[in-house]
């Protein structure tokens, strides 16, 4: 699965030629030329990694980041930026920033440093369990390295059985973790969100212990 990357930058050429670059490397781009436009697909999508330049129409790279990081988005971002100065980096840094790149680069040093932060974002951020793989920080999970389309419940049921994997986890619990106190929850409310589990991990075994709950038998 490619990580998905967006990228802002106003210059329309040179944001083109770096999507031709990150593409050809297998890296799935999405292009911005202005701050809003950006923001506004963060609420639709869920990227592995901000690229962002600063000076750009509407909303700045520094002031979106800013915006984003008070949202709780958590996505690791690399200014792509011509300031040299120790202020505008400072800001830079202050607003969320993990690193930067100052223009004109090498294409390299981009690509290294963009691999060097994928690695360590995933080594602290993926948890595996056999064929199945929780990326923790974008709330998703895949099987077979293939993302599974799953609903709220359904991807907080898997992943309250993957932490308490060949244990038995009761009826009570799941109905605590899946349903608010406003909230009603039922056993045959439980039984569909775990048959449709059955059907997307098919050779992952989902085990009913009558009278108690499931258990993920590794």
């Amino acid at each position: 699965m490619s990580s998905k990357l967006l990228l802002l930058e106003d210059d329309l050429l040179f944001g083109e030629t770096l999507t031709d670059l990150l593409e050809d490397e297998g890296y799935d781009v999405s292009h911005f030329l202005n701050g809003q436009d950006a923001l506004d697909a963060t609420y639709d999508n869920k990227y592995d990694v901000y690229l962002l330049d600063i000076n750009v129409p509407l909303i700045d790279g520094v002031s979106l980041l800013g915006e984003l990081r008070g949202a709780e988005d958590t996505t690791p971002a690399i200014f792509l930026t011509s300031h040299t100065d120790q202020e505008m980096l400072k800001k830079g840094f202050l607003s969320g920033a993990d690193d930067y790149i100052t223009k004109p680069f090498n294409n390299d040093e981009l690509l290294l440093r963009l691999q060097a932060l994928l690695r360590r974002i995933n080594k602290h951020n993926t948890e595996t369990l056999g064929a199945l793989q929780h990326d923790v920080l974008h709330k998703s999970i895949s099987y077979q390295n293939e993302a599974l389309d799953l609903s709220k419940k359904e991807y907080d049921l898997l992943v309250l059985l993957m932490n308490n994997a060949n244990k038995n986890v009761t009826k009570e619990l799941i109905t605590q973790e899946l349903w608010s106190a406003g909230e009603s929850g039922s056993d045959g409310a439980i039984r569909v969100y775990i048959n449709r589990l059955k059907q997307l991990i098919p050779e992952v075994k989902l085990e009913n212990i009558r009278g108690v709950g499931y258990k993920l038998v590794l």
